[in-house]
Formats: C-alpha cells, sequence, structure tokens
C-alpha cells in the first residue's frame, strides 16, 4: 500500500489517550464497577483479551470476584452485581443478544455514540475519542484497559512514559521472525493473546499464546532459531533458560509496561504486514464490526 496506515497513526496516539483517561477518570469511569462488586467482563476478539486482563487485575488488585467471558460464552443464570461489555462499534451481535437476554446491570464501554449498545445498556463509557479508522483495533483496546486500570486506582503515568518509549523501539528484526508465540502471567494473559491475535489480523501470520507456566506443557516444542517467544511481565523461573536452549529469539521489555510492549507487539505486526505487501487497515475477511444473522 501506499503511503502512512492509519493503524500507524492510530498507534502513535495512544500515550495520550491513556493519560487522558487516567486523568479524567472522573469525567469517564463514574459508572464502572465499584470495589466489593462480583463482576463479569464480557467482549467479543481483541475486547475479549481486554476483558481478560481487566478481570485479572481486578481480582488481584482485592476489589472483588470478577470473570472474563467471550461474549458467546456467558454463562446464563450466573448472579454479578454488573456486567461490563466492551465493544468498539456497539454492534457486536454476541454482545447485543447478551444484553437483550440478562436482567442484570450493564456497563457499556464503547466507541461509537449512535449505536444500539448504548440504547440497550444500562449505562454508557463512550471513549468516541479514541475510535479508530482501521479495521484493527489498536488504541481503542488500550485505551479502554487503559481506565479499567485507572478505575482500579492506578496511575497510568509511567505506562503512558512506556508506551512513548515503545514508539522508538526498533521493530524491523523482530519483523523478520518467522513465527512468534507470546505468553504472560495473569493480567499480562490477555495481553498476550491481543498480541498475537494482532499478527494474525494484520499479517496472516502463525501466531500462538499461553499462560506462561503452561508454555513449557508443549507449545515450546515449535521454538527453534528464526522463530521467537514474547514474554509479557515477569517470566516465571526457569523460563528464560529453557527457550534460550531451543535458539528461539526472547522479546521481554522487562523495562516497560506490559501495556506498552503490546505497543511494540502492534508496531511490529504492521511492519510485518508491509514487508508482505499486505494492507494493515484492511485484513482479508475482516471488518469493523461482527454482525450476524
Amino acid at each position: 500500500m501506499t503511503g502512512t496506515p492509519f493503524v500507524s497513526t492510530e498507534i502513535a496516539t495512544q500515550p495520550q489517550l491513556w493519560r487522558q483517561v487516567s486523568d479524567g477518570f472522573a469525567q469517564y469511569g463514574g459508572a464502572l464497577p465499584k470495589p466489593g462488586q462480583r463482576v463479569a467482563a464480557v467482549g467479543c476478539g481483541t475486547s475479549w483479551f481486554m476483558a481478560m486482563a481487566y478481570a485479572a487485575l481486578r481480582e488481584d488488585s482485592g476489589q472483588g470476584e470478577t470473570d472474563a467471558f467471550a461474549g458467546s460464552e456467558f454463562p446464563a443464570g450466573r448472579s454479578y452485581d454488573a456486567v461490563v461489555v466492551i465493544s468498539r462499534s456497539g454492534t457486536t451481535t454476541e454482545v447485543l443478544d447478551l444484553i437483550r437476554a440478562t436482567d442484570l446491570p450493564t456497563v457499556a464501554i464503547t466507541a461509537t455514540a449512535d449505536s444500539a449498545i448504548v440504547e440497550l445498556a444500562d449505562h454508557t463509557v463512550l471513549l468516541d475519542f479514541a475510535d479508530e479508522q482501521s479495521v484493527v483495533q489498536t488504541r481503542f483496546a488500550t485505551t479502554t484497559l487503559a481506565l479499567l486500570r485507572a478505575s482500579l486506582g492506578e496511575s497510568l503515568r509511567q505506562a503512558a512514559a512506556d508506551a512513548e518509549t515503545a514508539l522508538t523501539v526498533d521493530v524491523d528484526e523482530l519483523a523478520k521472525l518467522e513465527q512468534v508465540t507470546y505468553v504472560g502471567t495473569r493480567w499480562t494473559v490477555g495481553l498476550a493473546h491481543e498480541a498475537a491475535l494482532k499478527q494474525r489480523e494484520a499479517a496472516s501470520a502463525w501466531t500462538e499464546a499461553y499462560p506462561a507456566m503452561d508454555y513449557r506443557h508443549g507449545p515450546i516444542a515449535i521454538a527453534q532459531p528464526g522463530r521467537g517467544v514474547w514474554i509479557f511481565g515477569e517470566p516465571p523461573a526457569g523460563l528464560l533458560d529453557d527457550v534460550t536452549a531451543t535458539g528461539a529469539t526472547i522479546v521481554h521489555h522487562a523495562d516497560l509496561d506490559p501495556m506498552a510492549s503490546l505497543v511494540v507487539a502492534q508496531r511490529v505486526a504492521v511492519a510485518k504486514s508491509l514487508n508482505l505487501g499486505l494492507n494493515p487497515d484492511q485484513p482479508r475477511s475482516l471488518s469493523r464490526s461482527v454482525i450476524l444473522d
């Protein structure tokens, strides 16, 4: 393709947007769950992975039992104090069906003001300033997670500064890796899944994602020279040595907030896509929203 992809421009705005939702939490986050509530977080694709990260962070911060589900897998009949539903377009079929079917209080996070989800949900958090032209989600997803982290009392200042650093990391060699497996622990398992999805979407690449401790229970068998293992967060004891023995390239941004490492992964996905002559803004077989009959 000619010119700069929309997705590259959108990736570069993330530090600013994370600061915006962190500093303006009172404006954007008033409807989000309070400490002590039992919560379900729901989404599809990228939104599901952000829900996974939020659920683990919320539980680990002691703010209440929190589950994450793909929109189609929400367990009917289970009781929650609030259901947080994430949908950039506000038109995702499985998420809308869930809201229609439940009597539980729902809070929707979306980028689209005039979408069906705004009409259906009990409360809406509108992040329209983080919307995207690219089909591939980047900044809406991470801005949503930044807001959810802020709702748990976290400061995003260092994460935003790290994201600025992530925008300067040389990704040329990383984009040449034949295959990458992404691993994480607790909340960064969701980030690992999201990083893998970005390469699959943007570059039609073979990627995998696992909890870091589970990686050695089979998946490590594909590690070899020319392939990579990308580690989010603190690696479990012995993992670096085991991967090193395979000859695979280890990618571990120990000095960056894991969400900033995801920014690097987004940039690698775009670079790999462009190297292959693909259009990262419009991946094959994908559309902005999955609307089912």
